[in-house]
């Protein structure tokens, strides 16, 4: 299989077994050996005290972005560290996209910045995420590239 096929079994795996992403709404738009961008709609649910998304709700997507992004080469990976920072607030209705870019590859980590946009372009949210990548495939049975 090639590595874009490789990339979508294996977020497709993910997805399928991840019910909070499913909860979230997440949509995958492109997936793509170390890139992925991801859509979904802020509820009322996801609201805080100042009606305004939850801060969790865009970490949240952007930390999916990220585990969908770097297992996306077909080596399970976790994360060890991540960061955001909100630069815009969130209302119900915004339509978030989160898309990432790999910035570092090697055999054991990789590091990854995801930029979380509404649907006006606007950027809400900056995230950095560092993963540890096991050397695990996610199909043994095939051939993986690392």
């Amino acid at each position: 299989m090639d590595a874009n096929e490789l990339a979508r079994k294996v977020v497709a795996r993910m997805y399928e077994n991840d019910p909070f992403s499913i909860w979230m709404g997440i949509e995958r738009v492109t997936v793509e050996p170390g890139h992925c961008v991801l859509r979904m709609t802020v509820r009322e649910e996801m609201l805080n005290g100042f009606a305004i998304a939850h801060g969790g709700i865009t970490y949240s997507l952007a930390d999916s972005c990220l585990a969908f992004a770097s297992n996306s080469h077909g080596i399970q990976s976790v994360s060890i560290e991540t960061g955001i920072s909100h630069t815009k607030p969130v209302k119900a209705g915004d339509v978030l996209t989160a898309s990432s870019e790999q910035k570092s590859l090697t055999r054991g980590t990789g590091i990854y910045y995801i930029t979380v946009t509404n649907q006006r372009g606007e950027e809400v949210a900056l995230f950095k995420g560092t993963v540890y990548r096991t050397g695990k495939p996610w199909f043994p049975e095939s051939e993986n590239p690392a």
